[in-house]
């Protein structure tokens, strides 16, 4: 018989390095929602929560910053390089990108572009890279070069710096391209940094930006945020026709306010940075594990001795990177503790000292 109430099905003391998507929400965010809760207030946007969200955005963007939440970061990809481009338009990005590998061909599909991939060792776009697949313009016969999209930070855990941003984007828009930052780890990135969001996106150039909040700390909130308004065209329609019109949009508006009206979305993001760093320290120093990249953010790549990544998933889910070669990939998130970090690290070594390293 299906209880009444729900009960609890999974160990809440339990936890991994599997990604960022597998750490609960804040608690801080969880008190919003219930704070907005109860009354009636308008739909679809037409309420006092996504109007003050309106006002933090252009605090950390720019008065001309305008935002569009939405409910995940394939619907912002997908919104926004569809408000970028036409039907016959391309865009550039790089071979490991988000919006390439990982969403189920949703760009494509739904935003119906072609998407150019460039090989990249370091996940990170240059203004050489982008040329590589910036030609064939006006012929009718090639997709059309429109919009260069950068992860900031990237699928292998690298940071852009504001210098390299800025030369992307001049060099893009110097071709007559537009500029999108898939963000879902924008926060990190800017964390890592010590730098604010705007300069990351408005000072270097960036048009539009897939605003992450998911990755920290959030229950299921993003947004596109526009840049440049020339960049899009009727985003507000765009939005609607690719199902990520929000009608109780108070809950998700709440969501991004908590996380970004003061300074949570940074000490969440920062917890996570420096879990990371912990933990690369903490791999660096066990025998037989290799470091493969040091963390700019929150992500860390290492080898680890054979028959231990197996043994070590039965209790601490993470996930195998790269099959080949037995690389794994360990996110650390907003709730991510010392004592996470320390226990990973102490099993593993047991787990090589086992092994005979």
């Amino acid at each position: 018989m299906i209880e009444t109430a729900l009960t609890r099905l999974h160990d809440p003391a339990r936890k991994g390095f599997a990604s960022d998507n597998y750490a609960g929400v804040h608690p801080e965010v969880l008190q919003a929602l219930a704070t907005v809760n109860g009354g009636h207030v308008g739909a679809y946007g037409a309420d006092p929560y996504t109007e003050a969200l309106q006002d933090v955005v252009r605090h950390h963007f720019g008065e001309q910053a305008e935002c569009f939440p939405v409910f995940n970061g394939t619907g912002a990809n997908v919104v926004a390089l569809s408000a970028m481009t036409d039907r016959w338009d391309a865009v550039i990005c790089t071979s490991t990108a988000h919006a390439h590998v990982d969403e189920c061909g949703a760009p494509e599909k739904v935003a119906g572009v072609k998407m150019l991939p460039v090989p990249t060792p370091d996940g990170k776009l240059t203004p050489e890279l982008v040329d590589r697949e910036a030609h064939g313009f006006g012929f009718e016969h090639h997709a059309q070069p429109r919009v260069v999209t950068v992860t900031q930070s990237t699928e292998l855990g690298t940071v852009y710096t504001p210098e390299q941003l800025r030369a992307v984007c001049e060099h893009a828009h110097g071709l007559g391209l537009t500029v999108h930052l898939d963000g879902a780890r924008l926060a990190n990135a800017a964390a890592a940094l010590d730098l604010p969001l705007r300069a990351l996106t408005t000072d270097v150039g960036v048009d539009v930006v897939s605003w992450g909040g998911t990755k920290n700390g959030l229950m299921g909130a993003e947004a596109v945020v526009v840049l440049t308004p020339e960049a899009v065209r009727q985003p507000r329609f765009v939005r609607k026709l690719s199902t990520q019109l929000a009608s109780k949009m108070r809950f998700v508006s709440a969501q991004l306010l908590a996380l970004h009206a003061g300074d949570l979305w940074l000490t969440a993001a920062g917890r996570a940075n420096a879990m990371a760093q912990r933990l690369a320290a903490g791999l660096a120093a066990v025998p037989g594990v290799t470091v493969t990249q040091l963390p700019d953010a929150n992500a860390v790549f290492a080898l680890l001795p054979p028959g231990a990544t197996a043994r070590l998933q039965e209790r601490w889910p993470f996930y195998v990177w790269n099959a080949a070669t037995g690389e794994v990939r360990l996110m650390c998130s907003w709730d991510t503790t010392e004592q996470d970090v320390d226990g990973f690290v102490a099993a593993l070594r047991e787990q090589t000292v086992g092994a005979g390293h």
